[in-house]
């Protein structure tokens, strides 16, 4: 639970089916204020679609102190997503 905005932010993606095929979106949501900070859309579930969604979210709100949640996902774990 989050006392105050960015101070918990959560990730995940997901995949939409469309008449073209899949896409994946990305989502970065504030848990304070429960709304989207960060997202992307991409055809494919590389580390740098999350990272984009990430490094948005940081741009548009320059946190200080945020703690950053996600799953073990290897695109999470990996090593650019990290030193962001």
């Amino acid at each position: 639970m989050a006392e105050r905005p960015d101070q918990l932010w959560v990730a995940d993606f997901t995949y939409v089916s469309t008449w073209q095929g899949v896409v994946y979106v990305a989502f970065i949501i504030d848990v304070f204020a429960g709304y989207i900070v960060g997202w992307r859309v991409s055809s494919s579930m590389e580390t740098t679609f999350v990272l984009d969604a990430l490094e948005q979210a940081l741009w548009a709100r320059r946190p200080s102190g945020t703690v950053h949640h996600s799953d073990k996902g290897s695109q999470y774990v990996s090593l650019a997503y990290t030193a962001a």
